[in-house]
């Protein structure tokens, strides 16, 4: 390529030679001319060398397919616009973002809660449902990304088996306790269950942390208080925090176990994140009395999408532009009135005042025996505190776009 521009010069200088003699005055100009195409014939070169050798980027640079984590279509997101894109990623891709939220399916038709989190280095599992056997299917995904075998912080919402099953396991497959070292656990501080797994919760945490695979274990009433070395707020990488929040159902008694779930504000940047469990009414207006609550980029939505969560007590104050459920939606588990079924239409309704990127994990085709992917394992992945994708394993489609949406659902007149 750099002789057949050599050539070109030269033939381009024999004949700049012979017009130069027949038309004097001109020769400036050709001269002018021959310059800025020979700048441009080693440019090109140079740049085709240094391309092909790895000295220049190149658009394909990236890996570009992933079983877990390709999608369809991705939707981009800052503070000032949105726009869709097609985004692939792999397990190489997501250890180099800045922070990776991930809402994992848990391997059956049940409604419960898991989700991953990458910031930097760090590794942070909120909570381990659905059933003792999605223990396995929690490690398989964690696995790809957590290279050193330890996760520096663990949140158990609160005592539910949809909530912490995988912390304990199977009598054939070890759960989370067991599975890895774990830096500091913060769980519930206040529980009125006494179920057998719950008792199995609590005992393998104690022991994890008598024989040093666990090297803090606080409630949420310590961190706000500071107490017995707990903190409020932790600097889980750089620019990255996690802030325990206050609610009033750490310290008094509430008729309902939902109530007393951990709740967790991430603030990376100008963004924030938002967990709340399955906190219930009453709890998020404790928790919307009790602290100073930002605008979010990202709501894990209330109790699994219920009617009795997601109240505009809360989503007035945070207006959330990113909502994601982890439920089985449709699924007839806890009621068999379809329109309180996971995802409800009370909290489409209220959420749809906000924002239309909702996104769900499972469905399930007939609401009760059968489950499949939804949008699959739901991952946000953001790298400089302001700009965020979602994708979704299975497909990034936004709910209303989804075939159990249009058949079950109804998007709310006056929504976005």
């Amino acid at each position: 390529m750099a002789n057949k521009k050599k050539t070109n010069y030269k033939k381009a200088a024999k004949t700049a030679k012979k017009v130069a003699k027949k038309t004097p005055k001109t020769v400036l100009i050709i001269i002018i001319v021959l310059v800025v195409v020979g700048a441009l014939a080693v440019a090109g070169y140079w740049f085709f060398v240094l391309r092909n050798r790895g000295g220049a980027p190149s658009s394909s640079s990236e890996p570009t397919s992933s079983e877990i984590l390709s999608s369809e279509e991705s939707h981009s997101h800052s503070s000032e616009c949105s726009s869709s894109e097609h985004h692939s990623h792999s397990s190489e891709s997501i250890i180099t973002k800045s922070m990776s939220i991930n809402f994992l399916e848990l391997g059956n038709r049940y409604t419960g809660d898991s989700t991953y989190i990458k910031a930097g280095d760090v590794d942070i599992l909120i909570d381990a449902g659905s059933r003792q056997s999605s223990a396995k299917t929690i490690k398989d995904f964690i696995n790809q990304y957590c290279e050193d075998g330890k996760l520096e912080y663990v949140i158990a919402t609160h005592a539910h088996q949809d909530h912490i099953a995988g912390f304990v396991g199977t009598t054939t497959e070890a759960g989370i306790f067991e599975s890895y070292k774990i830096g500091t656990l913060i769980d519930f501080a206040l529980t009125d269950v006494t179920s057998q797994l719950y008792g199995k919760y609590s005992t393998k945490r104690d022991a994890a942390l008598a024989n040093g695979d666990m090297e803090h274990h606080y409630t949420a009433a310590e961190c706000i208080k500071g107490e017995n070395g707990a903190q409020k707020e932790y600097t889980i990488a750089d620019g990255i925090t996690m802030t325990i929040l206050d609610q009033k159902f750490y310290y008094e008694h509430s008729s309902d176990e939902n109530n007393y779930s951990v709740c967790t504000l991430f603030t990376q940047g100008e963004n924030n994140y938002l967990f709340t469990g399955d906190l219930e009414k009453a709890g998020e207006a404790s928790l919307v009395e009790m602290n100073t609550l930002p605008h979010v980029q990202l709501f894990k939505g209330g109790h699994h999408g219920s009617y009795t969560s997601n109240t505009e007590t809360l989503l007035s104050v945070i207006t959330p532009e990113v909502v994601c459920f982890c439920c089985c939606a449709g699924q007839d588990e806890y009621t068999t009135v379809k329109e309180n079924q996971f995802p409800s239409q009370t909290a489409i309704n209220n959420i749809a005042k906000y924002t239309d990127k909702i996104y769900v994990t499972t469905v399930s085709p007939d609401g009760h025996s059968e489950f499949e992917s939804m949008n699959g394992n739901i991952t946000f992945l953001c790298n400089d505190g302001v700009n965020y994708i979602v994708t979704g394993s299975n497909n990034s489609k936004i709910l209303k776009e989804q075939e159990w949406f249009i058949n079950n659902r109804t998007w709310p007149e006056g929504g976005v």
